[in-house]
């Protein structure tokens, strides 16, 4: 395929870092990549998978991109901006793969140089797993990304932003734009609350006097078991995303509170009917989610036990 850039730069070799110079390379939606990670180990096993073209220093990094693209935890989005900002060139693409828009967006214009593009962006796409070594190609193939354009007059920003579509395209995902508060609450339902719930419950398990801790590894049926491989996502990347996108959060997990207490009630006075209704209407949601090509129908997720 035609590249859609010349040259993309990547701040942060994590999981979406790493994937993204391995799809960017596999696809051919990009010519050459530059990459950097403030950990120096980090930097030193993306020349070890050989990644692309790895460098000590942001600015450096970034010199000749045509896009760059922010790949680290949301709280680290302003230090890696500021970092990068001297070395930026006139009419990069800058975006970056936070969870959350509001204050990354602010977070970034803060410290972007005016002669440059800013189109905050949302890959909806992910593991358990963190680190230059997690990363694969098709890691955004069929999945969403959502872009958050801001209200740039420029006349060539449009054009900036249709060419950071048709990138994420030639990765293999699916393009969707938004306006980065309605983005903030549709993450909130979607992944940051249950995240925060899976962090509780394995919490919750491990300190019950009730059962032993290895009771509950021993006997973890497939529900618990899902939760926890949730919970081993980073910590540091999910620290981030509440404290940034806490209004979001706490608006919809203080509906969750409410409905949880309705549903405690119902359970406390024996109500089956209201408990039938609600597990009805969740099954129907996850058939949708199925129909939708988001998750697979296969028996235990596919897993062999």
């Amino acid at each position: 395929m035609t590249a859609v850039f010349d040259r993309i730069a990547i701040v942060g070799v994590g999981l979406i870092g790493a994937s993204i110079a391995r799809a960017a390379a596999e696809t051919g939606a990009a010519k050459s990549v530059a990459l950097y990670d403030v950990d120096a180990a980090v930097r030193q096993r993306a020349r070890e998978l050989a990644l692309g073209e790895v460098f000590d220093d942001a600015a450096a990094a970034v010199a000749q991109a045509d896009l760059v693209v922010l790949a680290v935890p949301v709280g680290a989005m302003a230090a890696a901006m500021q970092a990068a900002a001297p070395g930026l060139k006139q009419g990069a693409v800058v975006t970056d793969v936070g969870s959350v828009k509001g204050a990354v967006a602010e977070a970034m214009r803060a410290h972007a140089p005016a002669h440059v593009f800013l189109v905050p962006g949302h890959p909806v796409a992910g593991t358990e797993h963190s680190g230059p070594d997690a990363g694969f190609a098709t890691l955004f193939k069929g999945r969403w990304h959502i872009l958050t354009p801001l209200a740039d007059a420029r006349p060539d920003y449009a054009a900036a932003v249709d060419r950071l579509d048709a990138f994420w395209h030639a990765l293999g995902a699916e393009v969707e734009r938004m306006d980065a508060a309605r983005h903030d609450v549709v993450l909130a339902v979607t992944s940051h609350l249950p995240h925060l719930i899976a962090f509780n419950i394995v919490a919750m398990a491990e300190d019950l006097e009730s059962v032993t801790e290895s009771e509950v590894v021993k006997y973890s049926a497939s529900g618990f078991r899902d939760f926890t491989r949730i919970a081993a996502s980073d910590p540091t990347m999910w620290r981030d995303v509440f404290l940034n996108n806490r209004e979001a959060v706490l608006e919809v997990l203080g509906r969750f509170s409410e409905d949880l207490a309705a549903l405690q009630r119902a359970i406390r006075w024996g109500e089956g009917d209201t408990l039938y209704d609600l597990f009805d209407r969740a099954r129907r949601m996850r058939r949708e989610v199925i129909e939708a090509g988001q998750d697979t129908a296969a028996p235990n997720w596919g897993r062999e036990n």
